[in-house]
């Protein structure tokens, strides 16, 4: 196990379950908006989710909650605009390399 020798002082390495990218829900969302009207399969949906999130900063969290708590409306904002861009470039990106296949 790779933290079997780390110390945990009464966590356990089962605690680390709750930490995930804060974007990935959101760049699931936004796909699930943008491609609501297209005729799409899983394999599709997965590769676009991870070209949209190499093209996100890495934004590690426990929960939810707390990264909309600090927030402010305006970050909030421009983290929605970084999301659409990074999802709709990444459309484009798996469509030119689908099409080149």
């Amino acid at each position: 196990m790779l933290l079997s020798g780390f110390n945990f002082r009464g966590g356990t390495p089962s605690d680390f379950d709750s930490i995930h990218n804060y974007y990935e829900p959101l760049v699931l969302e936004e796909l699930q908006r943008v491609l609501v009207d297209k005729d799409v399969d899983s394999e599709y949906i997965a590769d676009v989710s991870c070209v949209a999130l190499n093209n996100l900063p890495p934004r590690y969290i426990r929960h939810d909650v707390d990264m909309m708590f600090y927030l402010s409306s305006e970050e909030r904002s421009e983290i929605n605009k970084k999301i659409s861009l990074a999802v709709k470039e990444a459309i484009a990106y798996v469509d030119t390399r689908t099409r080149a296949e």
